[in-house]
């Protein structure tokens, strides 16, 4: 394969993880209760803080021949909403890839999700654009019933199927990772439907849970040392592989390579700092440069 042929395949693969980052914080949402409060001792519910945060990317690791020269970019991550209206997000993840061979390739991904809060209905909307020329589009919904969740898709193409019902919505995902947290588990192991690629994908994934870092603990030197709310609040380092669904003997024995893997300390209130994004030739580091805060709007 000629290392164009190959930097093609690598930004599929880094618009792949575009969404797998809205896996990461936009599902990082759950019930919000209507007068939001700072948790109890013994309260196991999950508060999450409406924000917007930016995060500068860069080539942190390149690994072999189908590696890269260089990285830089940029991801903007807008979550608003509440446990009667849903969770909104608006992301955008910019992207310019350098192989080395003279010629940049820019990469841009747009994405809106929604999702209630009961983790029933998911709606996404998606599109991919490299050299500034669309290459793909996806729109669909998913509900979720006893029996299995129900998926339609109106692009790429209008097609309906469902996907087995203990597959999680990327909010459901996120919940259960910062509810493990909280409860000193270290791994979790879920299938996980998010509309990416065609919308027809499924991904198994494993989480690692590292050890609770608490407040005061190792001062961050980011966007987020400037937030007086998360100087009080515990964060944890987790790791989260998406694995095809093809092989999962292979990946319970521990044999089957990721297809990417997605590294963040993340806040109990939702918020995610000092990204990875590993997609095995290359490494990619996300800083967060910026983060403001918003007013969490209550249940009426």
């Amino acid at each position: 394969m000629k290392k164009s042929a190959r930097i093609r395949e690598s930004l599929r693969l880094a618009l792949l993880a575009g969404l797998a980052a809205v896996a990461v914080h936009g599902s990082a949402r759950a019930q919000i209760p209507a007068k939001p409060q700072k948790p109890q001792a013994g309260d196991t519910a999950v508060f999450l803080a409406p924000h917007r945060a930016v995060y500068d990317l860069k080539l942190a690791k390149s690994r072999g021949s189908r590696g890269l020269e260089s990285v830089r970019g940029r991801i903007l991550y807008d979550f608003s909403g509440n446990a009667c209206e849903g969770y909104a997000l608006k992301f955008r993840q910019v992207s310019e890839l350098d192989s080395g061979e003279g010629k940049a390739a820019l990469s841009d991904l747009r994405s809106t999700t929604w999702e209630d809060a009961a983790a029933k209905s998911f709606r996404f909307q998606s599109q991919n654009l490299l050299n500034e020329r669309t290459t793909d589009s996806v729109t669909g919904k998913a509900e979720r019933d006893r029996g299995a969740v129900a998926v339609s898709l109106s692009k790429p193409k209008a097609k309906n199927f469902t996907v087995p019902v203990g597959a999680v919505f990327p909010t459901e995902h996120m919940r259960r990772i910062i509810e493990a947290a909280r409860a000193g588990k270290s791994i979790l192991e879920f299938p996980v439907y998010d509309g990416s690629e065609s919308g027809e994908k499924i991904y198994n994934t494993l989480t690692v849970i590292g050890r609770p870092i608490a407040p005061g603990e190792k001062p961050t030197a980011d966007a987020a040392a400037k937030v007086p709310e998360l100087a009080h609040l515990t964060r944890w380092p987790v790791t989260v592989s998406y694995f095809e669904q093809k092989d999962a003997q292979a990946e319970r024995k521990g044999e089957q390579t990721p297809t990417y893997s997605i590294g963040f300390e993340l806040y109990e209130n939702g918020i995610s700092r000092a990204l990875t994004l590993d997609y095995t030739d290359f490494t990619i580091s996300g800083e967060m440069t910026s983060l403001e805060m918003k007013k969490a709007k209550p249940c009426p």
